[in-house]
């Protein structure tokens, strides 16, 4: 039987393992998740907003002693684990707020007599599939809004971090869900897709990689279920011409590095005028420079491990590659002596179509930096991607930098910024990216039954 195993990537030590679930406990999650939805369907959305309110609350409270366990588990450093921590509570409070007002139904104006509204109502039980380098934050942004609306949740999440999965499921508990609403579950591969197909599942939602999408995504169709797919990312960063070289080096070393470079919509690509190359290049070492290793436990530590040695000897394959065929190493490149899974900041440029790191998502702290001619060849070469998740652009002229912006095949794009999340900003991305979107009102109506009610009489 597969496990789900916690270890510290900061040290190689296994901290604690369990087993995976049965055919049989998931049976029943999927039973339990279907009749909890019968009555949290018809409850009054004050009772909902509570929930949330409560969730967020309770999230608040104990944010160092989930913090901890974020470090601990998957190696984020502890100033930005809380940082994750506020972030989720924000989303439910959100939901919270926003509750009353997105449920309201839409009066239309129609041409035949009488009346019609559009009603958003709840679906059913979801499946949601949740990574590792946002423990919290992923989860909050699927379960939020989806138990404002009314639906049930069973919640597989990454087989590294089943502390951070059962802390969810017991704040949830704490903040006084009705049993079955929310229900974690160590389910296998195999198992997620027994979930997806039961009867009494109406949908799924993955984050994770493009290959885990594809898997997910083609049993969602096979079973007529909706699914949302936020998938990976390769973001460009362009520095126009006009830009503040300086601040914009600023902006693209935290987008890049932060989170070990772990992230979706970490600065991947960095695209450069040639008029601002050499400033650009030698600010951004030094910002890519102030990124030491540290102990992820510590305050002050802005770079800690990677997630796992697995993850780290993938990288350390790409960056290889790209060295082999030609590619230049401005900083770090090698990962250093010992235990954990630690790689420092790493600086490439003179990468090209014929190797790995052009084409495939860098998901550790490498920036890949790209010298152009022109703002048009910058545009070229952001879009000469599979992926489409989001984008910056900076420059001095904001205009300039929005015609730019508007070329760009991206879900989000930030002007003099990077996108930053929000729970009130919708969140996705096209191409390899995925479908669908989440947070604000747009992640509201991915799982909503968007129901007509018409009246002859008014």
């Amino acid at each position: 039987m597969s496990k789900y195993v916690s270890t510290d990537p900061a040290t190689g030590v296994v901290v604690k393992e369990f087993d995976s679930a049965t055919d049989a406990e998931v049976d029943s999650a999927v039973e339990a998740a279907h009749t909890a939805y019968g009555a949290w369907r018809r409850a009054d959305v004050a009772e909902r907003t509570g929930l949330l309110q409560r969730i967020a609350d309770t999230y608040r409270e104990r944010s160092e002693e989930l913090a901890a366990l974020m470090t601990t588990e998957m190696g984020k450093p502890v100033a930005q684990a809380r940082g994750e921590v506020a972030l989720a509570a924000s989303i439910f409070e959100y939901y919270a707020a926003k509750g009353p007002e997105f449920l309201e139904e839409e009066q239309l104006d129609i041409a035949g007599q009488g009346s019609a509204v559009v009603r958003t109502e709840a679906i059913g039980a979801l499946v949601g599939v949740m990574p590792w380098n946002y423990p919290h934050y992923q989860v909050a942004r699927f379960v939020a809004p989806n138990l404002l609306l009314g639906n049930t949740i069973l919640l597989k999440h990454a087989s590294n971090c089943p502390q951070q999965a059962l802390a969810i499921a017991d704040l949830v508990e704490a903040a006084g869900a009705p049993a079955g609403v929310y229900q974690n579950v160590f389910a296998t591969n195999d198992q997620v897709a027994r979930m997806i197909a039961h009867p009494f599942v109406q949908g799924v939602s993955l984050t994770g990689s493009e290959r885990a999408g594809q898997a997910v995504g083609s049993v969602a169709g096979a079973h007529m279920k909706k699914c949302v797919l936020e998938l990976g990312g390769s973001d460009p960063f362009i520095v126009l011409a006009d830009a503040d070289p300086a601040a914009a080096a600023r902006e693209a070393a935290t987008g890049r590095f932060a989170n070990a470079g772990q992230a979706c919509t970490s600065s991947k690509r960095i695209i450069v005028e040639d008029a601002v190359w050499d400033s650009f290049l030698e600010e951004f070492l030094r910002q890519a420079a102030s990124w030491q290793l540290g102990d992820p436990a510590r305050d002050e530590t802005k770079l800690g491990p990677m997630s796992s040695v697995a993850g780290r000897a993938d990288l350390e394959g790409q960056v290889q590659d790209a060295v082999a065929k030609g590619a230049t190493v401005h900083l770090g490149g090698s990962a250093p002596d010992g235990p954990g899974a630690y790689y420092p900041a790493t600086v490439l440029s003179g990468v090209d179509t014929t190797m790995r790191a052009y084409q495939e998502e860098l998901f550790g702290p490498v920036a890949v930096l790209y010298r152009v001619r022109s703002a048009e060849e910058a545009v070229a070469v952001a879009n000469d991607s599979p992926f489409g998740l989001g984008a910056a652009v900076f420059g001095g002229d904001e205009d300039h930098a929005r015609q730019v912006a508007d070329q760009l095949d991206v879900g989000m794009v930030g002007i003099n910024t990077t996108i930053k999340s929000a729970p009130d900003l919708p969140f996705g991305g096209v191409k390899a990216s995925g479908v669908g979107r989440e947070l604000g009102r747009f992640g509201l109506d991915e799982f909503a039954n968007k129901k007509l009610v018409r009246k002859l009489t008014s």
